[in-house]
């Protein structure tokens, strides 16, 4: 025990060195760029499999043997921390509850911050280290605190898989250590789930940090993604690496309100895997804008007949933004297409028309049905007869 301490504290030690010494090496052999990368396409070359989406619309902007079903390592801790991201979010799980460490979860190997059985963590402090120090102790703890067992909680991440529409997936553990069964999962996959855990805007908190501590001060934490500290809007995710796997990474960044996450797996080397996502990223922020479905200007009230209301204002149905290349968002143009009028009763969400988002050469990029914000239920006759006699007595008045 004492000596099993005493390596935690050494390790400790040096990881609150690491920061310093790590910033400059890592300027030295990974920034400026690695040679062999000049552009998007070159990512194949030195990755398995490589992905490039934006977040809010989910729009795929570059992908390389997306489906692949590979060995993600420990980028499989994303699907970890979604799952305690919606018990935290739904009430069922707080910050500050303690954790108790397990014998097993105390035995896992890997990155760890040596946790010993019987030791108590809050929840904040084992998801600050997983997603910091990539933690697979506190992985473990995490998932038997929420399941009672590491088994009972993959198969929750499994159904979550499974309804995230994650086809390529199957899950063995919680951790990504290397399983006697079959754990794998695909760069695509890798998105959605990156996309989903990004939803819960409090996990940031944790995959921003570069670096932090636990127990007090006593053990050091060093974000094991280096775009953290060396990129620009960097918001996480998670980084991963086993013989199988090779070097791995879940990256995301905002800039500018538009964030974009980067998958990259079975890179050859750190440097590649870093430089890949940091290229991905740089060619999305450089190329690529979100435009807003709207009409531009305000649209004509829509004269309703023999209707309750005497108009009804169209709005867009489901308006959102849309992800286009930035010369093509230059030259858009949009055309709204609506009746002179439209006869009562209306329903809620009836549509009424459309809105056509068009490109400069005239090639539609969207269209969105223009609909009823509200119904307008038809004139009775009773209303009919009242109205009539109003416009005999009173001239319409």
């Amino acid at each position: 025990m004492k000596t099993r301490r005493m390596a935690a504290l050494l390790l400790a030690l040096c990881l609150l060195i690491l920061p310093v010494s790590a910033e400059e090496a890592f300027e030295e052999t990974v920034w400026p760029a690695v040679e062999t990368l000049a552009s998007v396409e070159d990512v194949a070359a030195c990755t398995g499999a490589a992905l490039l989406l934006e977040k809010e619309t989910g729009s795929c902007i570059y992908q390389h043997n997306a489906h692949a079903r590979l060995a993600p390592a420990s980028v499989t801790k994303i699907m970890t921390m979604l799952l305690v991201a919606e018990q935290l979010e739904a009430g069922l799980l707080g910050r500050e509850d303690r954790v108790s460490c397990s014998a097993y979860a105390a035995g896992m190997g890997g990155s760890q911050i040596y946790l010993e059985e019987g030791e108590q963590m809050t929840v904040s402090e084992l998801l600050k280290s997983v997603a910091v120090a990539s933690a697979n102790d506190a992985a473990v703890a995490l998932a038997e605190h929420i399941s009672g067992s590491e088994e009972a909680f993959v198969e929750r991440m499994n159904q979550r898989a499974a309804q995230l529409g994650m086809a390529d997936t199957v899950f063995a553990n919680c951790t990504g250590l290397p399983s006697e069964g079959e754990h794998l999962t695909s760069a695509w996959d890798i998105g959605i789930m990156s996309r989903e855990l990004l939803q819960h805007e409090f996990i940031k908190e944790y995959t921003t940090i570069w670096t932090d501590s636990v127990r007090g001060g006593e053990f050091g934490l060093s974000n094991t993604n280096k775009l953290v500290r060396f990129y620009s809007g960097a918001t996480g995710l998670k980084t991963g690496f086993t013989q199988e796997a090779m070097y791995c990474l879940s990256a995301s960044a905002m800039r500018d309100g538009v964030e974009y996450i980067a998958v990259i797996l079975h890179a050859a080397s750190s440097e590649e895997r870093f430089e890949s996502a940091k290229l991905l990223l740089n060619h999305a922020f450089a190329n690529y804008c979100l435009v807003d479905v709207q009409p531009g200007e305000a649209l004509p009230p829509l004269p309703v007949e023999l209707g309750s209301a005497d108009w009804l204002q169209p709005v867009p149905a489901g308006a959102g933004r849309l992800l286009l290349e930035k010369t093509v968002a230059a030259g858009l143009k949009r055309e709204v297409s609506l009746p002179e009028a439209v006869q009562a009763p209306v329903a809620a969400g009836q549509q009424l028309g459309t809105l056509r988002l068009l490109s400069a050469s005239g090639e539609e990029l969207a269209c969105v049905p223009l609909v009823a914000p509200e119904a307008v239920p038809r004139l009775s006759w009773g209303q009919l007869l009242g109205r009539f006699l109003r416009i005999l007595c009173c001239g319409g008045a």
